[in-house]
């Protein structure tokens, strides 16, 4: 089921003509077919009518690029209904669009200016009609109120959207602070590590020249000076080493010792990209069924990957993953619902790169692509006869 928010964002994602032209018709459905209803008693429509409606359909085309204009034209035609006689409960439907459209695409600033000129000219035009078209009673203060309403939810959108502008924006800064951050601390640790490493090799390697050479001129003459620096050789290098294996085992200091993932975490891992607002479809053929640990965690690897991408790049709202595991092999097929898409312009990105090298690894088969008619599959097949335990 197609919840608000996702149609909310459909409708956004089209083009600015289409969607105002969508709201064009809309708008000149309801209002056209209140127009066509005549109470009794008060003038029944006529030429000036439908004329005073196009007028107003015609102006909310262009309603982005002149809110402003098009109010004037939409409130002009309303109050020509008024003056003219004919009345309806949503006559006033394109002006409110055009008030909406003033106070979403402007400022406060300009809200406010709106909501007073137009409670004005709604509380005149309601004394010289000389009667409320919503209040029997004759109230022109009501009149005027009503102007306000599309004037304050417009506000109301425009500043939320300026706060998750904002937001976002706050997000990206950070994000990027963060990577710079890593940036440097990388350059750090590298200039850190071949400080280390430049003094090391530099002194070492300066003593073990001077020592081969002391080595080589008593060779002949003096067999036990020879050997003995041959030997503090020996000790110099194996001592290189051990500083060498020591400085560079800080470069692997980040490597996690965790258990390798199973293909019995998959639930939470579903659990944790369905909580992002992705409809996930698990299936196992068989439930149960119990591979090499190598090829269960580059299975598990795969359809985590799968899904970061689904996640962070397709748009989709549903995916399907699937393990069919056979005698010989474990299939696994991942396909989500997104909007078309092709392959990273540089023909991989990344995440299908480190896919694809653990597939190979194993001795396996990956490949992917977009669906036709919407979409992006990836299927990985992984042997399981003759994986290393």
């Amino acid at each position: 089921m197609m919840t608000f928010d996702r149609l909310a964002a459909r409708v956004r994602a089209l083009p600015p003509l289409v969607a105002d032209l969508l709201v064009v018709a809309v708008v000149g459905l309801f209002t056209a077919s209140d127009a066509a209803v005549n109470d009794p008693g008060y003038r029944q429509d006529d030429a000036l009518t439908w004329a005073l409606l196009a007028v107003s359909l015609v102006a909310l085309v262009f309603r982005r690029r002149r809110p402003v204009a098009v109010l004037c034209v939409t409130g002009a035609a309303c109050a020509g209904w008024a003056l003219h006689g004919h009345i309806g409960e949503l006559l006033n439907l394109p002006v409110i669009v055009a008030l909406y459209t003033v106070a979403v695409l402007g400022d406060r600033r300009r809200t406010l200016w709106t909501g007073l000129a137009a409670a004005v000219v709604s509380g005149v035009v309601a004394l010289i009609v000389g009667r409320d078209v919503v209040n029997p009673q004759g109230l022109p203060v009501l009149e005027m109120v009503w102007p306000l309403v599309p004037l304050l939810l417009g506000e109301a959108v425009r500043t939320r959207r300026e706060l998750l502008a904002e937001y976002a924006a706050r997000a990206a800064r950070a994000e990027e602070e963060r990577e710079r951050e890593a940036d440097r601390r990388v350059r750090q640790e590298r200039v850190r590590v071949a400080r280390e490493i430049h003094d090391i090799l530099a002194h070492t390697v300066s003593a073990m020249t001077v020592q081969a050479g002391v080595a080589l001129d008593a060779l002949d003459s003096a067999p036990e000076v020879s050997r003995r620096a041959m030997t503090q050789v020996r000790a110099s290098g194996k001592e290189a080493v051990r500083e060498l294996r020591a400085t560079l085992s800080v470069l692997r200091a980040t490597e996690s010792t965790a258990p390798a993932p199973r293909l019995d975490q998959l639930a939470e891992l579903v659990a944790g990209v369905e909580a992002g607002g992705v409809r996930v479809v698990l299936r196992r053929a068989p439930a149960g069924a119990a591979y090499p640990a190598v090829v269960g965690t580059t299975a598990y690897r795969i359809v985590q990957e799968a899904l970061t991408n689904v996640v962070k790049h397709s748009g989709a709202g549903r995916v399907a993953v699937s393990l069919t595991g056979g005698d010989t092999h474990l299939d696994i097929e991942i396909v989500d619902d997104g909007p078309p898409r092709s392959e990273p312009a540089d023909g991989e990105g990344f995440g299908l790169i480190g896919m694809r090298e653990r597939v190979l690894a194993v001795g396996g088969t990956l490949a992917y692509g977009p669906v036709p008619g919407g979409g992006f599959r990836v299927h990985a097949q992984l042997p399981t006869e003759g994986a290393a335990p």
